[in-house]
């Protein structure tokens, strides 16, 4: 996050009126956010769409494919979305795989990874890859959303929030 984020930041909560304590308490939460944010994301052309993928390190990715190859698996996903009325929003995208013990949590930042979020919408895919693949030709497990208007409706949501940053309340 910039320094004028920061100051922003900052302004909104003494505007709000937050006292030095508590602004000081919310940059260090949001910053303890940006800290956990998962940072390796792209996107990949499969079939004329741009499909979102989230790298995993190597390790991790073998873990799950280890326990998942062969077999027939569902995963169970959900965006949970946090956000503040400064336009900062957060997804927390959670996968449950069936038949293991398998959870993975991502947090993104969707300030800086729209592009991902839009393509997860119109495609209702996720790929899950490793940092030494060929992304989109080798080693990645794909994943189709069980239920694709939950992505639309939280690309909406992630526009909301960041078109409430462009005119905070304050």
């Amino acid at each position: 996050m910039s320094e004028d984020e920061l100051n922003k930041l900052s302004k909104n909560c003494f505007l709000s009126g937050f006292t030095k304590e508590q602004t000081d308490d919310a940059i260090t939460k949001f910053k303890s956010l940006l800290n956990k944010v998962h940072k390796s994301v792209t996107t990949f052309n499969y079939n004329s769409n741009n499909v979102p993928c989230i790298i995993l390190t190597e390790r991790r990715f073998s873990e799950i494919m280890d326990k998942i190859a062969g077999r027939p698996v569902s995963v169970d996903t959900n965006l949970n979305i946090l956000q503040n009325a400064m336009g900062n929003v957060f997804v927390e995208i959670s996968l449950d795989f069936s038949n293991s013990d398998i959870h993975e949590e991502i947090l993104l930042y969707a300030n800086e990874s729209l592009d991902f979020f839009e393509s997860l919408a119109k495609t209702s895919m996720l790929a899950l890859s490793s940092p030494h693949s060929q992304v989109g030709q080798e080693n990645v497990f794909m994943i189709q959303l069980p239920k694709p208007e939950r992505a639309t409706n939280a690309l909406d949501v992630i526009r909301r929030g960041l078109k409430a940053g462009e005119n905070p309340p304050i």
